[in-house]
């Protein structure tokens, strides 16, 4: 039997906030393996309707939940992540594992 999909039942902004903060954790500048999983730290500022994400776009409509604090307190509610919003978040080992389904969808190759 396969894994449930979104067994969690996170919504979309959810969603898309794991995803953003899952790929955050992948880059060293934004990085830091702590006790209980990595602090993500040093989030991007869109320039027009994107910002840059490693070797990725980001359409910044895809990313309004770094300032929003309702995702965030869901997201840690259910150990995904600790919050210290808005400046960092710890992702937990659950919260890096997660399947969010959303890494092709919203992170984009640069062309640039």
């Amino acid at each position: 039997m396969s894994a449930k999909k979104n067994p969690l039942g996170l919504n979309a902004l959810q969603l898309k906030t794991l995803t953003l903060l899952q790929e955050l954790a992948r880059l060293p500048d934004h990085a830091e393996p702590v006790d209980d999983g990595v602090m993500v730290s040093g989030f991007p500022n869109p320039h027009g309707d994107h910002f840059h994400l490693g070797a990725h776009v980001v359409l910044a409509r895809d990313a309004t939940g770094f300032s929003n604090p309702a995702p965030w307190a869901v997201l840690e509610r259910k150990g995904l992540i600790r919050s210290m919003f808005p400046r960092a978040a710890v992702l937990t080992a659950e919260g890096q594992a997660y399947d969010t389904g959303l890494r092709e969808e919203i992170l984009h190759r640069s062309g640039h």
